[in-house]
């Protein structure tokens, strides 16, 4: 159903809620982004995308790789020859198939990807934590219908497998 001037059921203003979800990523923008600055010098934003996408999918080979994070085969393998010469992915042969490599994180790799997460995650929960409890619980309402309407996976509550960070496609056209 097509709603008229902006507004769809039960929602109230489509525009408020955009240009509250705009401001909103703003701030998630700016935590992104410091939580990035420690691992600056060893991954760019696209590369460490890469690391977040090993980090989820394990060992993966390059068109996957490429698929995934929505460049060609010929990028994601300039980004994989970086990082593994920086030491945060290893290539390996596939042991299913001897014609494939496989692309995986090491230690390093990992510990870039938890330390990352883990400043996020504790920026975020010292802004959470100035909320009033009433408005958390309503936010944690509304961010998982968000995301839920844009396809994206839950983050896991706690531990090395708390991602994924993003980064999925968008999902088709509702039917």
């Amino acid at each position: 159903m097509i709603e008229r001037e902006g507004r769809s059921p039960g929602m109230g203003d489509v525009d408020a809620v955009t240009r509250a979800v705009l401001t909103a990523s703003r701030v998630l923008v700016s935590v992104s982004a410091r939580s990035l600055t420690a691992a600056e010098d060893k991954a760019t934003l696209p590369q460490f995308r890469l690391l977040v996408v090993l980090s989820v999918h394990g060992a993966t080979n390059l068109s996957t790789v490429a698929e995934l994070l929505g460049v060609n085969p010929s990028t994601a393998m300039r980004m994989i020859d970086r990082l593994t010469g920086a030491g945060l992915t290893a290539r390996h042969g596939n042991p299913d198939n001897r014609r494939e490599t496989l692309i995986q994180l090491t230690e390093d790799g990992r510990r870039i990807v938890d330390e990352v997460t883990a400043r996020r995650r504790e920026e975020i929960a010292a802004i959470v934590g100035r909320m009033d409890p009433a408005q958390g619980e309503a936010l944690v309402d509304a961010l998982t219908a968000f995301t839920e309407a844009a396809g994206e996976p839950a983050v896991p509550p706690a531990g090395h497998d708390a991602y994924p960070l993003g980064w999925t496609d968008p999902p088709g056209p509702a039917t």
